[in-house]
């Protein structure tokens, strides 16, 4: 089942923008507040653009009297501005890296972990007792 998204009054949406700007994690901040990280950065990328937080309605547009057909097409069809499609690039280009980090860091964790057991055994083999690979045990 879906969840439904709690509803944040601006001035939480703030307060959360602002510690996300002083470096709090971003996941942390969703998580403690039940949304979506995404949704955290349409929050400041919206403030950014347009110096406030009034989110847009969404649905269908309202009819309204004595508009004519085109005008309101032309109403309805929000045509994204140059600076909201370079937005959608860079959070499309942000998410890619941080898929890119995940997958390194656990190839990382995974080498680290390789490399300590092969220093254990690396360990065990030169321990007195133990027999270790020598010039003379080669001959």
């Amino acid at each position: 089942m879906a969840r439904r998204q709690r509803v944040i009054d601006d001035d939480q949406k703030l307060e959360l923008l602002r510690r996300m700007e002083a470096g709090e994690t971003v996941s942390k901040l969703a998580d403690e507040v039940g949304i979506s990280r995404q949704r955290l950065y349409e929050w400041r990328d919206h403030l950014r653009l347009h110096g406030n937080l009034k989110s847009r309605r969404r649905g269908r547009p309202a009819r309204t009297a004595g508009v004519d057909g085109a005008a309101q097409l032309q109403s309805a069809v929000n045509v994204p501005a140059p600076q909201e499609k370079a937005l959608t690039k860079a959070r499309r280009r942000i998410r890619e890296l941080e898929q890119k980090v995940g997958q390194q860091q656990l190839d990382l964790d995974f080498f680290r972990e390789a490399l300590r057991h092969f220093e254990e055994d690396q360990r065990r083999s030169s321990a007195p007792g133990e027999t270790g690979s020598s010039k003379s045990s080669k001959r």
